[in-house]
């Protein structure tokens, strides 16, 4: 609870794909005056996403899709590379990434380690994004990927050197923030591995 807000007011905006809510209330600033705020919180649910790697191979997976919104701010082709990924869908974070890692990579992965979790947009979005890394072998390779068929993924799976991955986000070809974290995240604590 928090004793800086009173009067609340939540009313629903859209519920078309997610939920978008306008929240009206009273905040108690830091001059110790009461003053009315109007926010709006976009409501999509938790997720989850996952770098794999291959420490022989010193590669990641990563995948490329179409993004609309993407497009609509001025990415030429709405194309974006990003690390595995996908809400939790009443799923927990391991069990839904799990499903993910199935369906959009075509790796049958069992052991993934939660490295931290985030809010991605705290000033307008209310998920949070549970973070994770794995290892993947060419053994657990069993379908071609590509996402759920009802989902309309049509997601390209991609293998990229360890190397090549850390210079696509440097040059800007990798856009997306949590595939930035993933990737960071890999350099300082196995960058020796994949090097």
């Amino acid at each position: 609870m928090n004793d800086r807000l009173r009067n609340m007011n939540v009313s629903i905006l859209s519920d078309n794909w997610y939920t978008l809510k306008k929240v009206d209330f009273e905040y108690l600033n830091n001059q110790n005056v009461w003053e009315k705020q109007s926010r709006e919180a976009y409501d999509r649910g938790n997720g989850a996403v996952v770098l794999l790697y291959n420490t022989d191979k010193k590669s990641v997976i990563l995948t490329r899709q179409f993004r609309m919104p993407t497009y609509l701010n001025k990415n030429p082709d709405g194309m974006m590379i990003e690390a595995c990924a996908g809400l939790l869908d009443e799923n927990d974070p391991k069990t839904a990434i799990i499903k993910e890692i199935e369906e959009e990579t075509g790796y049958r992965i069992t052991e993934v380690e939660k490295v931290f979790e985030s809010y991605m947009s705290p000033g307008s979005v209310t998920e949070i994004l549970h973070f994770f890394i794995a290892t993947y072998s060419k053994d657990q390779k069993f379908s071609k990927g590509g996402g759920s068929e009802d989902e309309t993924e049509n997601i390209e799976v991609l293998e990229y050197d360890f190397q090549e991955a850390l210079r696509l986000f440097k040059t800007g070809e990798i856009k997306d923030a949590k595939t930035i974290m993933l990737l960071q995240y890999a350099q300082i604590n196995l960058g020796d591995l994949l090097k």
